[in-house]
């Protein structure tokens, strides 16, 4: 079998930078602005959740991944969250969002086989408690143990036993029904660090092992949390994308619709709707998030398209294709953009998540991702991507006023 993956990630990584890229980006922004600028307002704040606490959702970034330099990453820290967690949960609570997604970090908490140290996730759990945040949990965002070697057997069964044990202090800590995502983006974990060599473990042309690894992960990890708490709800997060052909040529067609197919794979494999020797069950796949962003729509091998292309596919259609495939209910677990553009952005999304929901798709809340500014992953650059940015030097985080005028603007707009 060809690894496609592997094509893609070689062709990815010859066009990342350059000239062309920089105007393409420039398009790409002129017609985001020009197209939300068009559209009328959402209510979305009035919006109800039949999952959760409230529809609009802050993620926090977690991610414990090393990166192509070996460098181990920790967003929860790198952005002052982890001492700060009771605060950024008020703060959020203010603008109406009683719902984050938070994460635990594996490596910090295993520290050895089978010992667990709970001191960087207990007073996450406790500050979620003191001021009634609703917290979907990502057991594993990208980073693990550096004793455990993601290839052997052994990743799986420890997984599966640091999830259990998870799932017991929650359960002993607190009465609520817990969120979990076992495993953050099988697909683009499976691509970014089995095909790139992106992020760990820094392979290539391993994409389709690793994927299936990390099925079997989440699998495992998904029994071992129901044995503690049957009332946990499970929840999944994988990019949504659109891939368009290079050419009307048929085979080019016929390869960019078999990219586009490949989104469905993680959650294909964990429903058993393929690869039945990988464990899959439908109830494996509960509730699925959808992660979405400007360049999840591209030409094959080649650069994003604007919203304003011919071939873009709005995003409440997107939505509608996983909700047939699946029929669960779903909600967008990340989206934002850099800079100014916050607010056009989640105009943008807006328009389409209710679209959607008027055509009968049941989409149950927008995850604003990040919800806190962050360091660059590569380079530690400041990225201005949340409602609120870093701790200055009172302990406070100053507020993205425009983004914050769009969300009390959306939920003024609307009867």
């Amino acid at each position: 079998m060809r690894d496609l993956e592997n094509e893609r990630a070689v062709a990815a990584s010859a066009i990342v930078g350059g000239d062309r890229a920089a105007d393409n980006e420039r398009k790409l922004h002129e017609a985001l602005r020009t197209y939300a600028a068009s559209l009328p307002s959402q209510a979305l704040s009035d919006i109800r959740s039949d999952l959760f606490a409230s529809f609009l959702i802050g993620g926090f970034e977690c991610s414990t991944h090393r990166h192509q330099h070996g460098r181990r990453l920790d967003l929860i820290a790198a952005t002052g969250h982890d001492t700060n967690a009771e605060s950024d949960y008020r703060m959020l609570a203010e603008h109406g969002i009683r719902t984050v997604r938070d994460g635990l970090r594996w490596h910090l908490i295993e520290e050895a086989p089978g010992h667990y140290d709970w001191s960087s996730f207990l007073p996450l759990l406790r500050a979620a408690h003191h001021t009634e945040t609703q917290v979907i949990w990502d057991i594993c965002h990208w980073g693990w143990p550096d004793d455990l070697d993601i290839w052997e057997p052994a990743f799986i069964d420890r997984f599966a036993c640091f999830a259990r044990a998870a799932a017991q202090v929650v359960r002993d800590e607190t009465d609520v029904v817990p969120f979990y995502v076992p495993v953050n983006e099988i697909s683009f974990w499976s691509w970014a660090g089995g095909s790139l060599a992106y992020i760990n473990p820094l392979a290539s042309g391993r994409g389709n092992e690793l994927k299936a690894i990390l099925v079997r992960a989440a699998i495992a990890a998904i029994e071992a949390v129901r044995e503690v708490d049957s009332r946990a709800r499970i929840v999944h997060a994988e990019p949504a994308i659109h891939v368009v052909p290079r050419s009307d040529h048929p085979q080019d067609i016929q390869a960019a619709q078999h990219y586009t197919l490949a989104q469905f794979e993680a959650l294909d494999f964990l429903s058993g709707r393929s690869r039945p020797e990988l464990g899959g069950r439908p109830d494996y796949v509960d509730i699925v998030g959808v992660s979405y962003y400007l360049h999840n729509q591209w030409v094959d091998a080649d650069l994003p398209i604007a919203v304003d292309h011919p071939q873009y596919r709005p995003f409440s259609d997107l939505l509608r294709d996983i909700y047939e495939r699946y029929r669960r209910p779903l909600f967008v677990a990340e989206t934002g953009i850099e800079g100014d553009l916050r607010p056009a952005w989640l105009r943008i999304i807006g328009h389409e998540v209710v679209a959607a929901q008027n055509a009968r798709i049941p989409v149950d809340g927008i995850c604003l991702y990040p919800v806190l500014d962050y360091p660059g992953w590569n380079d530690d650059r400041h990225c201005h991507t949340g409602l609120f940015g870093y701790l200055d030097g009172d302990g406070a985080r100053p507020l993205c006023r425009v983004l914050a005028e769009e969300l009390a603007w959306t939920g003024s707009g609307a009867s």
